[in-house]
Parts: structure tokens; sequence; C-alpha cells
């Protein structure tokens, strides 16, 4: 499990919730090379598991690609003030990490 967990922020209004979330995590392609030239081994999220009230609403795929501390907004529909959403990534290095919002 890493030590920074996901940083969430929604609020559900009209039967909608809009949830931004911050991840922090390397995203290392792993065709980058240090100071002493040797490359830097791959470390990305592979996984996205998204919840709402315990149920999956998405799960994403992700690979080298994405961007460092990587930024991921997504919709749910008929979220209501006191709904949980979770938000968990798995890495090609079995790292996870994962945050948890109760609507407001």
């Amino acid at each position: 499990m890493s030590d920074k967990p996901v940083k969430i922020r929604g609020r559900a209004k009209n039967g909608v919730a809009e949830i931004k979330c911050l991840m922090p995590h390397p995203m290392e392609t792993g065709t980058r090379k240090d100071a002493d030239g040797a490359f830097i081994p791959a470390h990305y999220i592979e996984t996205v598991v998204c919840k709402h009230n315990g149920k999956e609403v998405m799960t994403a795929e992700w690979g080298a690609s994405v961007s460092k501390d990587p930024y991921f907004a997504f919709t749910v529909r008929n979220a209501q003030p006191g709904d949980i959403i979770e938000v968990s990534w798995t890495d090609n290095q079995g790292q996870s990490s994962s945050g948890e919002l109760v609507l407001k």
C-alpha cells in the first residue's frame, strides 16, 4: 500500500456528483535514464477502480503514457449527500492506494 492516499473532492448536486481525484505516483515509463545512464525501471498505475456506495461504477486500464501524479475526474449519477465514493489504484509493481469521500 502506498503511503500517499488518493485525494478526492466532489459534491452531489441534483443527483449528479462530479468527482475529482489526484493520485500521487511517479508514473515512470521505463525509458528514461538516471544521471549514470541506467534506465529507470517502469513504475506506473495499471488499474483504477471507482466505487459508489461499494458498487463498482468504473474500471480504467492505464499504461506508462499517463503523466506523473495523474489528475482524474468522472461523474456519478444517482448520487446523494451521504453517499460514499471510493477510488483505488494498483500499479505494475503490485503497490496500491485508495481514497474515500462522503458526498456533501
